[in-house]
């Protein structure tokens, strides 16, 4: 009776003690090891991954397991899987049978489950303790995990050799491709190999490795799993070579996703992989060119616009392993000076605004804005120019100009609002220079900007009704699929009007392509493109952005060190790159007009402004209806001729009854002296009757300096006072001009009438006299460094 009262004891306490330890937390996560970064796009395709910190390929778990790796696995490992509870007592019995009979340790005996306990306890030595120890932890696994979660822990921490953890890694070192597409001797070989990693893996004691692999594949065949044709032909694939190197197809988009906290994890992009290769070789093409005049750096981005999402990220060009040349500088996502790129957005707010028309004349003459002296990149000045012309010739000064009667305060409030982040400073910090280049940003937001552009007028276009424009339009571009629905908001006013954007595109449209292009017509795949280049100060950076109705491509050229190079120009060194990735997409650049957006307006053929009343030659042509408001012609004046229509009269000098009152298209003598070297046709008006005396103004302006300008006054190497050169313009250049400093004559000039004059500091006033007596003066100060 003692005897069985003790066996009862015991058995209770070994109950109790079992149940005490089923209920002893084990640890969660199971396995706390990093994980490596991966980048896949759209499709699946590995674009790239970083190794985990603890160097080690260990990809982030899968969501679900190949059916056939599972099959495999089972068949090899753990055939009872589904019907034990983390240990298989007859297993267990077998692995002490044959130990005892080889008199070692040869088999464990272990179950899946058991070999997880294993891994989480950091395969420690094999004892009884220990195998006690993986036991009970088996049991508490099973009771926590369903079986289906066991085999993910399995199969995403099972060494698979070398550096190697884990299946999905293990599936694209050893073979290249997911795990979802291996085939059934590849999944085999794998389901084998973490068995004995360290003994049998490819390139090492691979007789021994495809003897199991073809165990395998006997035992399911011989189960029917696999017919006897799959069963033959995987007899005879080869196991893999050593591991191959990992895709690196997009390196600075990964880097991004890890700076941008996307670390540990696996990245479903955005990235098209057909796109993504092929735009990869043209850049490295363009690339190649490029490098031998000392240009080492490109990067091009392909987005889709009415989604945003980017099908293409080139960073940089490849590495060149022999030479640094900051190939690992994500060019994208860097601010660099986009040159020109923003003057068709200022384009289309300032007709949005009612400021000019699209065919309106802006001034091109020297200007100087408190130091800043603006110059066409030609160095030329064309008196006046269409502000459409002005944007397909990219002229610096007018729109220097027009963006000085804009505001540059609010031109920098918008482009903030509409995505450029990067011009984080106050505005008076770019001044009037932002829009030639004087602030920073991205290549990343010009895309985004300019998609966010057509985004707004399809929008337009697409909804009916008051609410025609969407609250996300103007948004940043994405690389991240996400399965989220954006909240769509319809709204019945946008940061820029439908009309004045259709006039920006359609004037990027009339932009002539480069002379290395000037034959693409010939090409039948080449499409419309809505386009703009800049180069910014210095020649350091060479940009390119073309839309058509599905695509923003936005292209980039230089150095990433910001080293400037003569041929770093946008139009010969960017463009033909963008257009060469134009042509592997599809689509046109047909934007629709916005025609509830718009309305007839009458404009003066001469001036391009909406016609006055004396305007002679007007058409009638679709506006922007924001543009009703703009001013009317003042360039056509009404003028007074005497009888023959030979000179200017007024009634001081001659009776009014035989006047002749004609409309006379009239620029400023500074614009109409740069005018007419480009306009044959422009006719000044006629000279004064004798006795009929006009005013100064009228026949003179001066260029430089404007009344009351501080004039800066260099200082030579020498410490002497430098020269400063003074600009006058008069309506006969054939007409002398007498210079008069504070009253002392300085000199005299015909045709062009410059003056470099001395000046001392301080306040003069400079007086211009012509050979009629009509005098003209100025007041400014003149200063030097010494005053600073």
């Amino acid at each position: 009776m003692q005897k069985y009262f003790f066996i009862k004891s015991f058995l209770s306490g070994l109950l109790f003690l079992t149940f005490i330890g089923l209920l002893i937390p084990i640890p969660d996560p199971l396995f706390d090891h990093p994980s490596a970064t991966v980048l896949e796009s759209r499709e699946g395709q590995l674009l790239g991954a970083r190794i985990a910190t603890d160097g080690q390929w260990r990809f982030p778990p899968l969501d679900s397991l190949p059916d056939n790796y599972v099959k495999c696995l089972l068949e090899f490992e753990d055939r009872h899987f589904y019907h034990h509870p983390g240990i298989n007592p007859f297993s267990i019995a077998r692995a002490v049978r044959q130990n005892i009979k080889a008199k070692k340790i040869v088999s464990g005996g272990s179950t899946i489950t058991m070999q997880i306990s294993r891994m989480a306890m950091g395969n420690k030595s094999r004892t009884i303790a220990q195998k006690l120890i993986e036991m009970w932890l088996s049991l508490r696994i099973e009771l926590k995990y369903s079986k289906t979660e066991i085999l993910m822990l399995y199969a995403h921490n099972a060494p698979f050799g070398g550096n190697v953890v884990g299946i999905s890694a293990a599936a694209w070192r050893y073979y290249g491709r997911s795990p979802h597409h291996l085939s059934w001797a590849e999944a085999a070989n794998l389901a084998v190999l973490p068995n004995a990693p360290g003994l049998a893996f490819p390139g090492k004691n691979e007789i021994k490795l495809l003897g199991k692999r073809n165990r395998v594949l006997s035992e399911l065949a011989k189960d029917a799993i696999i017919d006897k044709t799959t069963y033959r032909l995987s007899l005879a694939e080869a196991l893999p070579s050593k591991p191959k190197k990992l895709p690196a197809i997009t390196p600075h988009l990964l880097d991004r996703c890890i700076k941008d906290g996307l670390a540990q994890k696996t990245i479903i992009s955005t990235i098209d992989n057909s796109t993504q290769n092929i735009v990869n070789e043209v850049v490295n093409a363009h690339y190649i060119i490029y490098k031998f005049k000392h240009i080492h750096n490109a990067a091009a981005i392909v987005a889709d616009i009415e989604s945003g999402e980017v099908l293409a990220y080139v960073g940089n060009v490849a590495t060149d392993r022999k030479m640094d040349h900051g190939q690992h500088v994500d060019i994208i996502n860097s601010r660099r000076s986009p040159g020109s790129l923003l003057k068709p957005i200022l384009y289309a707010l300032t007709i949005d605004h009612g400021l000019i028309t699209p065919y309106q004349l802006l001034p091109d003459i020297p200007v100087f804005y408190q130091g800043f002296a603006p110059q066409n990149f030609d160095k030329q000045f064309k008196g006046a120019v269409p502000a459409n012309q002005a944007l397909r010739s990219s002229l610096n000064v007018p729109f220097v100009s027009l963006l000085k009667d804009y505001g540059y305060e609010k031109f920098h409030h918008e482009l903030s609002h509409m995505g450029l982040k990067s011009l984080d400073k106050p505005a008076s910090h770019y001044g009037l220079s932002i829009i030639l280049g004087g602030g920073e940003v991205t290549l990343w937001e010009m895309a985004g900007l300019y998609a966010g552009m057509v985004r707004n007028l399809q929008s337009f276009n697409r909804n009916k009704g008051e609410n025609r424009y969407q609250t996300n339009d103007f948004r940043p571009l994405s690389y991240v699929i996400s399965n989220d629905d954006p909240d769509v908001v319809r709204i019945a006013d946008s940061r820029i009007s439908a009309s004045a954007t259709w006039h920006m595109l359609k004037a990027m449209q009339e932009l002539r392509r480069p002379d290395a292009e000037s034959n693409w017509q010939q090409f039948s795949n080449s499409k419309s493109i809505a386009w703009k280049t800049g180069t910014s100060y210095g020649h350091k950076d060479a940009w390119a952005v073309g839309l058509n109705s599905k695509y923003v491509v936005g292209v980039w050229i230089g150095n990433a060190d910001g080293e400037g190079r003569p041929d770093l120009v946008g139009v010969s060194a960017a463009a033909p790159l963008m257009f060469r990735i134009f042509e592997t997409l599809d689509g046109d650049a047909i934007f629709q007009m916005p025609v509830a957006d718009m309305a007839l307006m009458k404009i003066c053929k001469q001036s391009g402004s909406k016609a006055s009343k004396i305007c002679p030659d007007t058409e009638v042509l679709p506006i922007a209806k924001n543009v009703s408001s703009t001013a009317a012609c003042n360039h056509h004046q009404i003028i007074h001729l005497d009888e023959t229509n030979t000179f200017k009269v007024n009634s001081i000098c001659y009776p009014i009854q035989k006047m002749n009152i004609v409309p006379w298209f009239i620029l400023p003598p500074a614009q109409a002296w740069y005018y007419k070297k480009f306009n044959a046709n422009y006719a000044e008006p006629p000279d004064y009757l004798s006795g009929c005396a006009p005013q100064a103004n009228e026949i003179m302006e001066m260029i430089y300096p404007k009344k009351f300008t501080k004039v800066f006054v260099p200082i030579e190497i020498d410490g002497q006072q430098g020269k400063v050169v003074f600009e006058a313009a008069h309506r006969n250049p054939e007409t002398k001009v007498f210079w008069f400093l504070d009253d002392q004559y300085v000199g005299e000039t015909k045709q062009i009438h410059q003056m470099g004059l001395f000046p001392s500091t301080g306040r003069h006033q400079l007086s211009l006299v012509d050979d009629k007596g009509r005098e003209l003066s100025v007041v400014f100060e003149a200063i030097n460094d010494r005053k600073f």
